[in-house]
Formats: structure tokens, sequence, C-alpha cells
């Protein structure tokens, strides 16, 4: 079933207000749609102008100036050079790619990761043992096969052997 789109009216007095729910929200409660992955817009409550991209940089405006920032000010100077420029129209969809490479590598990561620790530690512990002892076995083996192998003859008496009408002392 596809997700219906879901409005969020923006008031002149900077107040949001969810149609679904029909009360007033806080920017920190867009924020936490976006996390829970809804598909929403922010419109102007009077003249029905998609606001959402501009709330959305708003968040993370807010994000940026509390705690550890994820936008430096290299990373802003060179995004805004591109405004402006030839190349400004496939800046937006190339850093939506590389964003979506390194979501699926973090997701991949989390997978292999989780899939690791889902294991108990004594499940992850008898593991190591087993394949620990079988390589102890392996190497035992192969100390008794060479102990327990006839060594070859030295080369001198097989020569003496070897020859017609002569004994092997």
């Amino acid at each position: 079933m596809a997700q219906s789109l879901r409005i969020i009216k923006k008031y002149p007095n900077r107040r949001l207000y969810d149609t679904e729910i029909s009360s007033y929200i806080t920017l920190e409660e867009v924020r936490q749609l976006v996390l829970d992955g809804e598909t929403f817009e922010v419109r102007d409550a009077k003249s029905g102008d998609d606001l959402t991209r501009s709330v959305l940089l708003q968040i993370i405006s807010e994000h940026e100036e509390h705690g550890q920032p994820m936008l430096s000010p290299q990373l802003l100077s060179h995004i805004i050079r591109f405004y402006g420029d030839s190349l400004q129209g496939f800046m937006g969809p190339y850093l939506e790619r590389s964003l979506q490479v390194f979501l699926d590598q973090q997701q991949q990561f989390r997978t292999q990761l989780n899939s690791l620790m889902g294991q108990t530690p004594w499940s992850m512990l008898n593991e190591m043992t087993e394949r620990n002892l079988d390589v102890w076995k392996s190497m035992q083996r192969g100390f008794l096969d060479a102990a327990t192998a006839k060594p070859p003859e030295p080369a001198s008496r097989q020569s003496q052997a070897s020859r017609p009408g002569k004994k092997a002392s």
C-alpha cells in the first residue's frame, strides 16, 4: 500500500500544523518524521507554496549549531560556490547518489556486524575452539605420520645395492 503524503502547514507565526494529527508540532517533531521515514510536505498556510526544503534546512542549521557539526565551513563554501555555476544542476544529484552509496555501504557494514554480534559469546568461543582443535589435530597427525614413516635409505646404500654382483654391507 502506498504511503499517503502528510501535509504540514506553516503559519505566518512560524508555527507548524500537522494536518494528519490535527495538532501543532515542533521542528524536532518534523525531524522525527524524517528519521521515521515519513513522506511529508510543508506548505505555506496562506499561499500553499512548498516550504519543505527551507524547513529541512532550518532543522539542519539548528543541529549544526549544537553538538558536533557535520558540515564544515569548507564544505559549505564549496556548495555555495556551485550556485550559479554551469554545473549547479549536476551537484544535487551527485550529492544524492554519493550519500546513497554511503548509506548502502553503512547498511551492509551494520548487517555484517549484526551477524557477527548476533552470536552469543559462547557460540563464538565454541566455534573458535573447534577450529583451533581441528588445526591442532591436523598438526598432530602430521607429526605422527612423520615420526612413524620409514626413513629413506642413504644414497650411498641405495647405489651399492643396485650394482650387480656387489653385496650391500
